[in-house]
């Protein structure tokens, strides 16, 4: 988006600014396509100081058309990882250092990766960034080590090496120093006149920062929490409307999150069934073994959540141990409240009149007449009833009371 406003307002240049630890794949691949394609050059700038570009952002700084760095700032360790499973750990001992000072070995003598699928990764990515970089014109060999040996640079070192081409404070004296250059573009070669030029800041969105927030592994996680309590709320209180319309969209959003982050479904699945031990040990008394059982899985279940080693996706202990809290506390007060609820006497409707006391409009063997609740009633008995005495609902017949006389008002009582 950011590109095509750019073009529909005939800028000169687009800045893209980063500082990032990397991303997916594929996403990459987009950004990198549109940065190729572009008719208006590009400038990827790791920028403020102590930003990084590392593992994709890597790929972009060597796609785009001139990559800039801050003071302070690096790039690299662009090895693929697999989010949806544990990675490969790095090789124990020290390795000897380079002439740049990043401390590696040799190609060979990194092991390989433990399986095929890794190795394919690897390799496809290597292809990939050695080719941006022999379209830019920039380090081959080192942009393959930072996909095979996982190398990083700081910023000196990556001008020096020839792997970005300059360094600059800020934007304006990156479009100072840049001013002059020519830049080879799919239309052709132009050169850049940026000399004092006015540039426009665009910033993410609400919507970008939004799924920023929401795809958040801790945010996700209490999302999809706060979802399936809304939704057991609403099962506890019909009608409440309130608990099931925030539960279902929480657990909406919780869910889309979920498709963009490395799920693991057994954990989802031990949640849940750690949410059924809590419900059942409030209606099965099981001396605190379905309590217990369903702690111990509510915990496990969130820590096996993100099918990740991935340090970015994970959810931190200290918000598992927090969420575990209130959701035990919550679950019982609510269920204990609900339970409560239910055994009260029902104050309301036709069932209410059953075990209510009336009296006696008049005598009579069978069927007669007596006043419950202000309200005259035909009423039947299996005994004689006489005027004035109390009797008590046993049962409701259609619009006919089944009624015995009080215990006080029977004959020889």
């Amino acid at each position: 988006r950011g590109l095509a406003r750019a073009q529909e307002q005939h800028a000169v240049l687009v800045v893209l600014r980063m500082d990032t630890p990397g991303g997916l794949d594929t996403a990459m691949r987009d950004i990198i396509k549109d940065i190729i394609a572009s008719p208006i050059p590009v400038a990827s700038f790791v920028h403020p100081g102590g930003a990084r570009a590392a593992s994709a952002g890597t790929y972009i700084l060597y796609a785009s058309h001139i990559a800039a760095m801050a003071p302070a700032t690096n790039l690299g360790a662009a090895t693929p990882i697999s989010i949806m499973s544990p990675g490969t750990e790095p090789p124990a001992t020290p390795q000897p250092a380079d002439p740049s000072g990043n401390a590696s070995a040799p190609p060979d003598s990194i092991p390989p990766p433990a399986g095929a699928s890794e190795r394919k990764q690897i390799s496809d990515a290597a292809a990939y960034i050695r080719s941006l970089a022999q379209l830019r014109g920039r380090n081959e060999e080192w942009a393959e080590r930072a996909v095979r040996e996982a190398v990083s640079l700081a910023a000196e070192e990556a001008v020096e090496m020839k792997v970005v081409d300059l360094i600059a404070r800020d934007v304006p004296d990156l479009l100072a120093k840049i001013d002059g250059r020519s830049i080879a573009l799919p239309s052709g070669t132009i050169t850049l006149n940026t000399a004092g030029a006015t540039s426009m800041e665009v910033n993410p969105d609400w919507r970008n920062d939004f799924l920023a927030t929401i795809t958040n592994p801790s945010v996700a996680y209490i999302l999809m929490l706060l979802g399936i309590y809304g939704l057991l709320l609403e099962g506890y209180n019909p009608g409440f409307v309130l608990p099931g319309v925030v539960g279902a969209i929480c657990l909406l959003l919780a869910l889309y999150a979920f498709q963009l982050l490395p799920v693991n479904y057994a954990g989802v699945g031990l949640i849940l069934l750690g949410v059924a031990f809590f419900v059942t040990e409030m209606f099965i008394p099981s001396f605190g073994v379905l309590g217990i059982g369903g702690a111990v899985s509510f915990v496990v279940g969130s820590v096996f959540l993100m099918d990740t080693d991935v340090p970015q996706f994970e959810i931190p202990w200290s918000v598992i141990a927090a969420v575990s809290t209130v959701s035990f506390v919550f679950l019982i007060g609510v269920i204990r409240m609900a339970v409560r609820a239910r055994q009260r006497p029902v104050v309301s409707g036709v069932e209410q009149l059953i075990g209510s006391r009336g009296e006696a409009m008049d005598d009579f063997d069978a069927s007669g007449w007596a006043r419950v609740h202000g309200e005259i009633w035909k009423v039947r008995s299996r005994g004689h009833v006489s005027r004035g005495q109390t009797l008590t609902v046993t049962g409701v017949v259609g619009l006919e009371l089944e009624v015995t006389v009080a215990p006080d008002q029977s004959q020889g009582g």
